[in-house]
């Protein structure tokens, strides 16, 4: 089965698409959903996120305080870099559960907002970008409710340039063309990736997994 990293910045739009994927029924893998149940109250993660971070994270119902981890870690390198190495390792290895577990399918989509910046691009055998300008990020973050407007730049700036996401996929969309092309994007890929044969890029052979 071929695994497809669906990845991108901020608000450049993977939710959209992971859903236009899902609803032609492919198995959908994402990160984030995996992040939220491992930092639910009693989980391992979320223990260590307290005791490296601070007890302070932690509401008074068990649960991880969001807004508050979200600043610290996008003001404080070493604090981010501390949570990261918590949950990555934990992330990665459920996706690959997920990803094992899935049959009779020819592929799946994973989506990883974070898969330049871990450096684990051979986790998957293609790279999907979904692609807009910076600008338009910032529009559509500062659009978002609870937004922390400060913040803004600091989160995109700790993620890869879109330089270097461009650089590291093997199929684009571009999230600026309006719903329908974005719709007619996903279906032509989607047809694509289903005969899987014939996406073998010069000195990248497919893995298999």
């Amino acid at each position: 089965m071929l695994r497809i990293g669906l990845t991108g910045g901020i608000a450049s739009g993977k939710t959209t698409v992971s859903k236009l994927f899902g609803e032609m029924g492919v198995p959908v893998i994402d990160a984030d959903e995996i992040s939220r149940s491992l930092v639910e109250p009693g989980q391992p993660a979320l223990c260590a996120i307290a005791d490296a971070l601070g007890q302070d994270l932690i509401n008074s119902d068990g649960s991880l305080n969001r807004e508050r981890l979200r600043k610290r870690v996008f003001e404080d390198v070493k604090a981010r870099r501390l949570l990261e190495s918590l949950l990555h390792p934990r992330i990665y290895a459920a996706m690959d559960d997920a990803a094992s577990s899935i049959k009779d399918r020819p592929y799946c989509i994973i989506a990883i907002p974070l898969l330049v910046e871990t450096g684990e691009q051979d986790f998957v055998d293609r790279i999907l970008l979904v692609d807009c300008p910076v600008e338009l990020q910032r529009q559509r973050l500062a659009q978002r409710p609870g937004t922390d407007v400060s913040l803004i730049d600091k989160i995109i700036a700790s993620q890869a340039s879109r330089e270097q996401r461009r650089a590291c996929a093997d199929d684009i969309i571009d999230n600026t063309l309006g719903f329908d092309a974005l719709k007619a994007r996903v279906a032509q890929l989607d047809s694509r990736y289903r005969n899987s044969v014939d996406l073998t890029v010069p000195g990248k052979a497919l893995k298999q997994h």
